[in-house]
């Protein structure tokens, strides 16, 4: 029988993710808007959370994709994907796959086609 490997995001990596998406929403408007990061063993989505504008919505907040993540361990190689508006992702095609995390968050803050923030 083969083992299966199973991918892991590097933890130093995931930390830096979140500690990027916390600094991201001041603390005087926690209440209106944070960015948020799911991680899976593949990869880490950031999500922009907004509170219900509606009661009828319910209690939970609502919350889009940003950005995708994909780690590849083989290669020890982050790549950057974007959402479309059926939150769909696409391979982000201006930067390379890069081995620093940090390369393709200051991609998704510095948005030169506007495809992350709007």
């Amino acid at each position: 029988m083969i083992p299966v490997t199973i991918e892991m995001v590097p933890e130093l990596d995931a930390a830096r993710v979140r500690r990027w998406a916390a600094a991201r929403t001041p603390a005087e408007y926690l209440d209106e808007m944070r960015l948020e990061v799911d991680e899976t063993p593949r990869g880490l989505t950031i999500l922009d959370c907004r509170p219900p504008w509606s009661d009828w919505m319910g209690p939970e907040w609502i919350r889009t994709p940003v950005a995708r993540l994909r780690y590849v361990m083989k290669r020890s190689e982050w790549t950057l994907y974007w959402p479309d508006r059926n939150s769909r992702f696409h391979l982000y095609e201006l930067t390379e796959p890069t081995q620093h995390v940090t390369e393709l968050l200051d991609e998704i803050d510095a948005d030169p086609t506007c495809i992350f923030w709007g």
